[in-house]
């Protein structure tokens, strides 16, 4: 059992930065592939970026290619997003998850998920 919870979501302007947080439970951490995924009002949960339990190989959709970066310290049981020049289409709840399985893009392969933080970016 993973127990995941979101922080560092907030109200930015466009062109701004935040960095999202992700705080893992369990002492197992490190075996799993860690995604962040974005979802908006009447639309489905989309893929943002994900890495390897080592965090040596990511993946990112091109719509946030070079502009968000996804990390993880696993002596803290943590997984960052670091965004920069938001842009207001990047405003969504986004929601962090814990993948043992395999290396997916698919939200529906991931077993557990955090309970979602607020990004808002104005223009």
């Amino acid at each position: 059992q993973v127990q995941l919870v979101e922080s560092g979501g907030g109200l930015v302007q466009a062109g701004g930065s935040l960095r999202l947080s992700c705080a893992a439970s369990g002492r197992t951490f490190t075996r799993y592939a860690m995604g962040w995924f974005r979802q908006v009002p009447g639309k489905e949960r989309e893929f943002v970026a994900r890495l390897t339990s080592s965090g040596i190989t990511t993946d990112y959709d091109d719509s946030v290619k070079g502009r968000f970066t996804i990390s993880r310290d696993n002596a803290k049981n943590t997984v960052y997003l670091q965004m920069a020049n938001l842009k207001p289409e990047d405003t969504a709840v986004y929601y962090c998850a814990a993948d043992s399985t395999g290396w997916t893009r698919y939200a529906s392969a991931y077993e557990y998920w955090g309970q979602g933080t607020q990004v808002t970016v104005s223009s």
